[in-house]
């Protein structure tokens, strides 16, 4: 079946892009193909004075290249040519002797947008989810069809960096504004105002695009001596940001250095070279292999295979505890699931700081303009609250998200149960406490089980579920796909403590503690797992942003679940009865002002008698912490915490911020290799101790020289 299909309006042929058997349209070498032998018969069709290129799914123009096509590359040279083969169709297209205006309703990215802008005028709809951009550097790549050297031309140098380094999608409205669109409009009158703009661009001739940006952009974009300044300010800011780690935003600088600096054919050569080069490596590799396990996780609802169930269709959620992580689910909940949610807590005074904090999600929404005013009031509405279980009775789901206390979890859960519909589903938002140990007591277990969210709600992706033996599989279809439903990253963990995130998580801060006790400085400890291994926030950062109180009760379950491997010592205890619980009370190991981090507290060190080193080595310090964790992931998938490591690399990266270009800790473990990690580990035993005993899995694999993914 063709991908494409030719109608005629008037003079007008309007082509309608639609990939059979698929979700999206994607650009592929054999779609690319049929376009362009499509193109060159109405060439010479004297009867088609204009072309318009619109797609036939539904909320996707062009979602961008075809990533399994991608996957199967086996060498540079055969990655240049891909490149290379996409520049010429898109010059093709560029230089057509008759109009091409491409009518762009929902997702265009990646190829999707260089085929954009590639045309010679391009019309969008002003609906949410018409997104343009170039999201390449964020699978390692660079765009490879001339977006490199087109967006510059078309919307300005620092305009075009700014979507090209950081992979940014921009939405229709700001795509409009920055030049990249040139009208805007209902998604209703898409089609006929792009056959419109056609038949006038065949009678008057293409237009000459206005400059934007004013005196600045005449000064900055286009002068030799102004784009060298965005050159270098472009450079220095991506060497502090990526830390060096990620090389596709360097090369996509560079293509667009040479491109503006040596002209197009230059700046080609050098843009199809650094596809090929970047295809074929290791952090590319790793980044697409994300990319294939999120999406593969969209499909999972986390049954054990031949096990299937419906699930309910969540429209109402209770909610209960209106406080940091409560108000954070429910904004969060309304905004992404469009879903009433009732809040409750003991008192009013608390419901209504709750609601606030809520309703401060769509705020935010509304003022960046990410969300229209009339869909911003009817989405506040959603949002209620009371000190009582009034309303409960309709929920489909109640999310408890109280304090980390037993006792206190499982009362909740009675008054749940009390007050709600047989059929609806408990969950719990313990970060540590098995699901089993709150459901012990519970009247329906079938129906409870653990969604544990990470913080900040409404920016953090990942979703652990976390099912116990008791829990029924639509109690568990119904969470994953209300989790997904909420924007989030979805896997199904075993009920053990910490489950699988916190349980790694928990030996690399007692590590980091014990390196401040012994004089490391807490610069010296964030900066060696920042800049040099990659974490987006320090150990001791984290800390403080969890909040010492939470880490304390969290190190107490994990301590009495594992015994002595995951004992901790008193420091966090005496920094909380200081009141030293991190950034929300405006100390911690660092100082605060006005909310913002203001540089390490230096009182700390005096607090805990302890005498900063000067020669202490990011070499240990990356080491000590690193296989602590390494070691304790193993542990956990050899417990069968994660039912794949896909699941749990995936859940390191999205939940504690693992390097993505390291792939996570089980392909770290991978890479280099079991025997390896484990003789590392056995030198860590010999001098700290027996914490850094090898998991027993991991001497196994070692052994047998296996592997957690094949090769």
């Amino acid at each position: 079946m063709p991908a494409i299909t030719q109608t005629i309006e008037g003079g007008v042929a309007v082509l309608t892009l639609d990939l059979p058997g698929e979700t999206v349209n994607k650009l592929s070498t054999a779609f690319g193909h049929e376009l362009d032998g499509m193109l060159t018969r109405l060439k010479d069709d004297g009867a088609v004075r204009a072309v318009v290129l619109i797609s036939g799914k539904k909320d996707v123009f062009v979602a961008g290249a075809d990533i399994d096509e991608l996957a199967r590359v086996r060498s540079q040279a055969e990655a240049e040519e891909m490149s290379r083969e996409g520049q010429e169709l898109m010059n093709r297209i560029e230089q057509f002797p008759k109009p091409v205006v491409a009518a762009i309703h929902g997702a265009c990215l990646g190829g999707g947008c260089e085929l954009a802008l590639a045309c010679h005028w391009r019309v969008a709809t002003d609906h949410p989810k018409t997104v343009i951009g170039l999201p390449e550097v964020q699978l390692g790549l660079i765009p490879g069809a001339g977006g490199t050297q087109r967006l510059p031309r078309i919307v300005g140098l620092r305009a075009a960096l700014d979507v090209i380094l950081a992979g940014k999608s921009e939405r229709a409205p700001k795509a409009f504004k920055l030049g990249l669109v040139d009208e805007l409009v209902h998604p209703s009158i898409l089609r006929r105002t792009a056959v419109a703009a056609a038949e006038r661009l065949a009678a008057e001739g293409r237009r000459r695009r206005e400059p934007k940006g004013g005196a600045t952009a005449a000064l900055l974009d286009r002068t030799g001596v102004g784009r060298q300044l965005v050159y270098s300010q472009a450079k220095k800011t991506l060497l502090k940001k990526t830390g060096g780690h990620y090389p596709a935003p360097l090369a996509a600088l560079e293509a667009v250095r040479a491109g503006l600096e040596s002209g197009v054919k230059a700046g080609a050569a050098v843009e199809h070279k650094r596809f090929g080069e970047l295809a074929m490596s290791p952090v590319s590799r790793k980044l697409v292999g994300i990319f294939f396990a999120t999406t593969a996780l969209k499909k999972d609802d986390g049954l054990p295979e031949g096990v299937t169930a419906e699930g309910i269709d969540v429209r109402r959620v209770g909610v209960v505890g209106a406080g940091f992580m409560g108000a954070g689910i429910a904004g969060t909940a309304v905004l992404n699931a469009d879903v009433e949610v009732r809040l409750k807590d003991a008192d009013l005074v608390r419901v209504g700081k709750g609601l606030k904090s809520a309703q401060a999600i769509l705020d935010e929404r509304l003022k960046r303009k990410r969300l229209p005013r009339p869909r911003h009031q009817r989405l506040v509405a959603l949002l209620s609250g009371s000190d009582r279980y009034v309303g409960f009775g309709r929920a489909d789901l109640v999310v408890e998200a109280v304090f980390e206390d037993l006792a206190l979890k499982r009362r909740i859960l009675a008054e749940v149960e009390a007050a709600t519909d047989e059929r609806a589903i408990f969950a719990t938002n313990t970060s540590t406490i098995p699901i089993g140990d709150i459901a012990a007591e519970a009247r329906r277990p079938g129906r409870v089980l653990g969604m544990h969210f990470f913080s900040p709600v409404e920016k953090m992706p990942l979703l652990e579920i976390i099912p116990t033996e008791a829990t029924e599989p639509e109690a568990i279809v119904t969470a994953v796909r209300f989790g997904r439903k909420m924007g989030k990253t979805v896997i199904v963990v075993r009920d053990r403590p910490g489950f699988w995130v916190n349980r790694i998580l928990t030996p690399y801060l007692n590590e980091a503690g014990r390196l401040l006790l012994e004089g490391v400085p807490v610069e010296l400890i964030d900066e060696t797992m920042t800049r040099r291994f990659g974490f987006p926030v320090g150990p001791i950062a984290l800390l403080d942003e969890v909040g010492l109180d939470v880490g304390q009760k969290a190190s107490k379950v994990m301590h009495a679940a594992f015994g002595e491997r995951l004992e901790t010592s008193d420091m966090v205890d005496r920094l909380v009865a200081d009141g030293r619980l991190g950034r929300k009370a405006g100390k911690g190991f660092y100082r605060y002002e006005d909310g913002k981090k203001a540089g390490v507290d230096e009182s700390v060190y005096g607090f805990l008698g302890v005498a900063p080193k000067k020669d202490a080595s990011p070499t240990m310090v990356e080491q000590r912490l690193v296989y602590a964790m390494l070691n304790e992931a193993a542990m956990a998938v050899a417990e069968g915490v994660v039912r794949t490591p896909r699941d749990g690399d995936i859940g390191a990266i999205f939940g504690i911020g693992f390097p993505p270009f390291r792939g996570g800790p089980l392909r770290l473990i991978d890479d280099l290799g079991a025997a390896r990690v484990v003789e590392v580990l056995q030198g860590l035993e010999q001098q700290y101790g027996a914490r850094f005993a090898p998991a027993p899995s991991l001497v196994e694999m070692g052994l047998r020289g296996e592997r957690y993914y094949p090769e």
